[in-house]
């Protein structure tokens, strides 16, 4: 086992067809992007017990006792710790282990992202059958972010590496995946919750398993469809563009352990982190922002969300459910649109977009609750979460740029700290502003009002962040002698004899490789078409 996730195992060789990596990427990253759609297991859990109706704990009951009581159900607050542990251990997992999975490679890494990940499920499972929350803590929420954070950067470098050419493009194509992870996983939960549901269980415990065994697999193939080239390796015929300096992409290679000594390291963390707060922030209020700000109007009935009846709020909830829905869909187009565009006008220019349209939309925002214009409301936040998506999607190529390819996936996974950060940030910023806003008088309907505005804010300091970024000085770079020690460590025994004259390597595609690659990408077209129409079903009833 060890000789087959070895990194010298999986060197390509002549006539490797790139375009099947990306395929393997996306197995893994609509696995793990089922981090997002976890939420549709809160409502089922919280009545494990009552199956019908939560069964609530005695008020005297002490926390530590009502964690390993069996015989009443939890709270949604405290299953919601789940979410925020993914976040937590998204970064720091990526952080730690980013460094081995650069010398190891990407394949072992997914390996043991899959085992994480699927294993965390079945963990969970076992914590619903024996009702132990800690277990789900455990489980999904420590185990499973290890797996999220290996699993998240495992393709990154690798990606880059293939296609220095279309680097935003070849990350934009993988990360993608992860905001499509609960478009397929979220109704795949609930349609097996409903099969596996019976007088004495919600069903829950059954799909965990299935799930858990079915992430595991996809994820298998995955790491196992990773493949690296060989050390230099460019596509045929192409080369540096002679604007290179202009958009500051370097062809040098800063070490792990010196960039985050650079302020480029440090600017792009603030970079990345205010611009996921933002975004996080309306992923995690979109559905009962859009209930208050506009209540009955949803449904054409007039009125409050609080004048409403029981059968109005329902039909209100559907719709809202919708629009949540419809930000999911666009957070994955933002991230291969955007992703991709930046190869054309480079990431600098693409981040000052993603702030400078970001800030006036949010500051929009407002106005268009104020004149009761759903259409404009829904379009403004469907636009602000396709910038959501690219600002992840984007980095990983930025990073490229300014540190050089040789460990961008370990530097990604530092960076994600920041989003660990921003997990936390964003929703406590908007829920606590919130509730201030709703004690001190103001209708809930306006409530949003002052948090847009805050989060506008928050994007003007990333777009200085951003337009700080400079290159890289000389004495961060590493030397020859440096580059050929890290080659060693790492394992790097090209299949291609390399003199230092000579060109780098490259090749034709073997014809009939585009056959697998056809196969491959239909493999993870059917699931994520799938996901795609239900959501289209779910946000049609929006517009209904």
């Amino acid at each position: 086992m060890a000789g087959l996730l070895s990194k010298e195992r999986i060197i390509a060789g002549p006539g490797f067809n790139r375009w099947l990596v990306p395929p393997a990427a996306l197995a893994i990253h609509l696995s793990i992007g089922m981090a997002y759609g976890f939420s549709v297991f809160w409502l089922p859990l919280s009545r494990a017990i009552g199956i019908d109706e939560p069964v609530a704990c005695p008020e005297d009951m002490r926390f530590l006792a009502s964690l390993l009581a069996t015989d009443c159900d939890w709270k949604i607050s405290r299953l919601g710790w789940m979410y925020t542990l993914f976040f937590v251990f998204i970064g720091s997992s990526a952080a730690v282990f980013g460094g081995w999975l650069e010398r190891e490679g990407p394949r072992k890494a997914g390996v043991a992202a899959a085992f994480c990940w699927g294993g965390g499920f079945m963990l969970s499972a076992l914590g619903v059958y024996l009702h132990q929350i800690w277990l789900l803590w455990l489980g999904s929420g420590i185990i499973g972010g290890c797996g999220l954070g290996l699993g998240y950067i495992s393709p990154v470098s690798t990606l880059i590496k293939w296609f220095p050419d279309r680097r935003g493009m070849a990350t934009g194509m993988a990360i993608m995946g992860f905001g499509g992870g609960a478009m397929i996983g979220s109704p795949l939960a609930d349609k097996l919750m409903r099969f596996y549901a019976t007088a004495d269980s919600v069903g829950v415990m059954e799909t965990f398993i299935t799930m858990g065994v079915i992430y595991f697999l996809a994820m298998l193939c995955g790491a196992f469809g990773y493949r690296i080239p060989p050390d230099g390796w460019l596509p045929e015929g192409w080369k540096h563009k002679s604007h290179i300096s202009k958009t500051m992409i370097t062809t040098r290679h800063v070490h792990l352990n010196k960039a985050h000594k650079t302020p480029q390291f440090w600017l792009l963390w603030g970079v990345l982190m205010l611009n996921v707060s933002a975004g996080i922030g309306v992923i995690g209020m979109a559905s009962p922002m859009l209930q208050e700000v506009f209540g009955g109007k949803l449904i054409d009935v007039p009125g409050s969300l609080g004048q409403l009846n029981d059968a109005q709020r329902t039909a209100v909830a559907t719709v809202a459910a919708g629009f949540a829905g419809l930000l999911s869909l666009f957070n994955i187009l933002g991230r291969i649109f955007w992703a991709s565009l930046s190869d054309y006008i480079g990431r600098k220019m693409s981040y000052c977009t993603f702030f400078g349209l970001g800030i006036i939309l949010y500051a929009t925002a407002p106005f268009a609750g104020s004149i009761g214009n759903v259409a404009l409301y829904v379009g403004i936040f469907c636009f602000i979460l396709t910038m959501y998506g690219g600002g992840f999607a984007t980095i990983p190529a930025y990073l490229a740029d300014m540190f050089g390819t040789r460990f961008v996936g370990a530097i990604h996974g530092r960076l994600l700290t920041a989003w660990s950060t921003a997990g936390i940030l964003g929703p406590v910023l908007v829920n606590y502003i919130r509730e201030f806003q709703i004690e001190s008088g103001v209708p809930k309907a306006q409530a949003y009002n002052t948090t847009l505005y805050i989060l506008a804010g928050l994007l003007v300091f990333g777009f200085l962040c951003n337009l700080a970024v400079r290159p890289v000085k000389e004495k961060y770079y590493m030397t020859e002698e440096e580059l050929e020690k890290e080659r060693q460590l790492a394992h790097e025994i090209s299949r291609v004899k390399i003199s230092r004259d000579a060109p780098p390597p490259a090749w034709h595609p073997d014809p009939s490789s585009w056959t697998l690659v056809s196969a491959s990408w239909v493999l993870i077209g059917i699931p994520l078409s799938w996901g795609i129409w239900q959501t289209l079903k779910s946000a049609a009833k929006l517009f209904a």
